[in-house]
């Protein structure tokens, strides 16, 4: 990484539009507006995107300030009908002189309930920095500081993101793509360079001046999509800073030795990432939003959380007895007794119901009238595989392979994949494993890409793809497969095949690597099933000529919606038109499984409705013989299956077939499951005498 003295005055042209910090053709991201859209509560977490590249074909990451847009709260996004809900929700709030001392309101980002010791944490003092005078003689070694201190930020941001890839999951650690790509930035080195210069000022003032500036222009600007993003660029602003002046980022929860819950102005996504979760029991900021990373987080690491309560910091103290809602977004201070019996009755109601998922775990995922469902696990890496079996999941209905290949110079060689591979396989043995290819963009192999830039990477290079113009590549993790076939029931799909030709291409080069593997007497799997995901409107079209060379289909719903409503599922500037029960994603639904169907082969749902409980019925009757999704929401979704009928559901998806607008087959869809699983979606009414069907 190295800078010029001499910074080009042109850089404002492409004015730092903003750029995709997620991964578009990810198939299942754990994503909030999806469950906005469904009506349920964001249990899980959900990764945002920040639109397209700047308008001169350069990346820029810092977001551009604009005038205001929509707020696009979720109940502006698709409001329930009346007394409705997916997901369970308190009972209505009582008066707030019955619940506490002092009820601080805000918004609910986190679900779930916890009552500790409150720790306030004083918001962190600004940086002093002095404006020290330099010479030109002095901007090369003012220059190389800049360039060390932007390799300690990226080293040090990488290592968060290695962390939360391991302990949360690799699709929540994208999340700090964000950070980096702001780091990144070339208008942001170039405007430091041209502030040092022009006053004769050290580096670390002019960084600290330009970035102070900025943020005060995104903060003043009334759009809560772009104060979010504002959080990005102030916490690698502070670790710039902190690693220019040669000191520690500040750690001001690292002393904690007993539970509390944790009250600050703000939290950046960085810290909120590494709090130990033995003494976080959950957090109130005044700062933040739903979509905000820091709320992502938490819902990924099941911390109750409340965001944007006004003035709470100076509102409470340190040492108080609290109970925090996150369902609701209320922080209780001194509770009533109650308040404590109230939420103590919603806690057991909500333990009574676990219980009754955890005794489904090794029963089938089968109708009352006796028609199978599969009931696979996502996974985006080993360390998930407990889940699998812990949730009750029959094997793995897709492993993401891309942990591997990432924040890495080189990809992974055949033997670390293989390593990999046959692990889950051996694991889950003989439970199958169908392990998805490559499924990545050219900006996160750069090794391949070089200095690709795309104006538009949902449509770009990436995955088969890319898979397919670096044969070695490709080759090398057919292999590695072929070969951990050998120790457990593993299977193969392609990810993003748009045509046949692409499917053709690829199963070629499998049968390359087979007879290659055999050639040097190298063990593979003889009988590897091989399928394809549908995930683009043209593979759903064509379903019937690529059933007759696959084995089977996993549709990749997220996607699929996405392409075929031409709605970015990440951007919560039009996540109200992000439907999956939208009539035209339905009919491809069902014209890929009647395809698949047609070839004697099965078809499976992969993506996130796969996981909404509600739309389970639906996918069922839709013809769809196997349903994969994050391994926490598969209790669920078998506590649906085995109180439905196959002949509901199949009159459920003859209505969704002839029906024009998808809100009304949602709320058919909500309406039948609510009448066969009441106790599910709410568990805080009495208790019903429901028996589990044998």
């Amino acid at each position: 990484m190295r800078f010029s003295t001499h910074a080009s005055s042109d850089k404002l042209s492409g004015f730092l539009e903003t750029h995709p910090t997620s991964n578009p053709a990810d198939d299942t991201p754990r994503g909030a507006f999806v469950h906005r859209r469904l009506g349920t509560r964001p249990g899980v977490s959900a990764a945002v995107s920040t639109g397209p590249a700047g308008g001169d074909g350069r990346r820029a990451h810092l977001p551009k300030p604009q005038t205001a847009r929509p707020d696009p709260r979720p109940e502006k996004c698709f409001p329930l009908p009346a007394g409705r809900s997916i997901t369970p929700s308190v009972p209505e709030t009582p008066d707030k002189d019955k619940l506490g001392q002092l009820v601080l309101r805000g918004l609910p980002a986190s679900e779930g309930v916890c009552r500790g010791r409150l720790f306030v944490l004083a918001p962190p003092r600004p940086l002093q920095i002095e404006r020290r005078p330099i010479t030109e003689a002095d901007f090369p070694e003012e220059i190389r500081r800049l360039e060390e201190a932007l390799i300690a930020t990226r080293q040090q941001l990488l290592e968060v993101q290695r962390r939360v890839s391991e302990g949360v999951g690799a699709e929540d650690a994208r999340i700090f793509d964000a950070q980096l790509l702001v780091l990144d930035d070339p208008f942001l080195h170039d405007e430091v360079l041209k502030h040092m210069q022009r006053d004769r000022v050290c580096i670390e003032y002019a960084f600290q001046d330009f970035t102070r500036r900025y943020l005060a222009t995104l903060n003043a600007v009334e759009d809560k999509y772009l104060s979010e993003r504002a959080v990005d660029l102030h916490d690698v602003a502070e670790r710039v800073l902190h690693n220019l002046l040669g000191q520690e980022m500040p750690s001001d929860l690292s002393h904690l030795h007993e539970p509390c819950i944790v009250v600050a102005y703000d939290l950046t996504p960085s810290r909120t990432a590494t709090l130990d979760r033995r003494y976080v029991l959950g957090f109130a900021t005044e700062q933040g939003s739903l979509t905000s990373h820091t709320a992502i987080l938490a819902r990924s690491l099941r911390i109750p959380a409340v965001t944007g309560i006004e003035q709470a910091v100076a509102r409470t103290r340190t040492g108080q007895f609290a109970l925090l809602d996150g369902y609701e977004g209320l922080l209780i201070i001194e509770p009533t007794d109650q308040a404590l019996f109230t939420y103590g009755q919603i806690e057991r109601r909500q333990l009574v119901l676990r219980g009754r998922l955890e005794q489904l775990r090794d029963e089938p995922a089968i109708t009352l009238d006796a028609h199978r469902i599969t009931l696979s696990a996502n996974i985006e890496g080993l360390a998930e595989i407990p889940d699998v079996q812990a949730q009750g999941a029959e094997g793995v209905g897709l492993f993401r392979t891309e942990y591997l290949f990432l924040n890495r110079p080189q990809p992974p060689d055949e033997e670390e994949q293989y390593a990999a591979y046959r692990e889950v396989a051996e694991r889950l043995a003989p439970a199958p494993v169908i392990i998805r290819t490559l499924d990545l963009g050219g900006d996160k192999l750069p090794q391949m890409g070089g200095d690709l830039e795309e104006r538009n990477p949902f449509l770009g290079w990436r995955a088969i793809r890319i898979c397919l113009q670096h044969p070695a590549l490709f080759k090398t993790q057919l292999r590695a497969i072929l070969r951990a076939a050998v120790h457990g029931n593993v299977k193969l799909m392609y990810p993003m095949i748009s045509s046949l030709e692409e499917l053709l291409q690829a199963n070629a080069l499998l049968a390359q690597c087979r007879e290659e593997l055999r050639a040097a007497g190298v063990p593979c799997g003889a009988n590897l099933e091989i399928g394809a995901m549908v995930e683009i409107p043209s593979a759903a079209v064509i379903a019937s000529s690529l059933a007759r060379h696959v084995d089977f289909f996993s549709i990749g719903t997220n996607d699929l919606v996405q392409y075929t409503l031409a709605v970015d599922r990440l951007n919560p500037r039009i996540a109200q038109l992000f439907e999956p029960t939208h009539p035209a994603v339905i009919r491809l639904l069902k014209q890929t499984m009647d395809a698949a169907h047609a070839q004697g082969r099965w078809a499976g749902v992969c993506g996130e409705m796969a996981g909404e409980p509600v739309l389970a019925p639906l996918l069922v009757g839709l013809g769809a013989d196997e349903l994969s999704a994050a391994p926490a929401r598969v209790p669920a979704v078998k506590f649906v299956i085995r109180r439905l009928k196959r002949t509901e559901a199949a009159e459920l998806a003859d209505f969704a077939l002839s029906c024009e607008r998808g809100r009304e087959i949602l709320n058919r869809c909500r309406d039948l499951v609510h009448r066969i699983a009441p106790s599910l979606f709410e568990p805080f009414e009495p208790d019903r005498a429901e028996s589990d069907p044998a």
